[in-house]
């Protein structure tokens, strides 16, 4: 099992935690439940957009930080949803294969 997995897994208990009535108390990812898919996705928002300023600032370390929190945040919003993250890997797997398939993009001459 790798660290993404490990981490979704206690997700997937704090949710169920939070659907037993049995929330631990102070704990984030069970606020974060207890608010709902509305507050779960202002919170990715929010990281992305610091993602990228961190990216623009060229500090390393910030946009290590804010890459963490935005896919903790996505992870959160994927077990909100019922989403395994497994799928979420099946996913980034298929597109693997696909590595050295240059896609064509359709350009646009903006001058005519």
């Amino acid at each position: 099992m790798n660290v993404y997995q490990e981490i979704f897994e206690v997700i997937k208990a704090r949710r169920a935690d939070f659907e037993n009535g049995t929330a631990q108390e102070n704990s984030y990812t069970c606020y974060l439940f207890e608010k709902g898919v509305d507050k779960i996705c202002k919170k990715v928002g929010e990281e992305a957009a610091e993602t990228i300023i961190a990216a623009k600032n060229a500090d390393l370390d910030e946009l290590a930080n804010e890459i963490n929190d935005l896919l903790y945040h996505v992870m959160v919003l994927a077990a909100e949803r019922g989403l395994e993250w497994s799928e979420v890997e099946k996913v980034l797997d298929k597109r693997n294969e696909k590595i050295g398939n240059l896609k064509k993009f359709h350009t646009v001459d903006k001058n005519t």
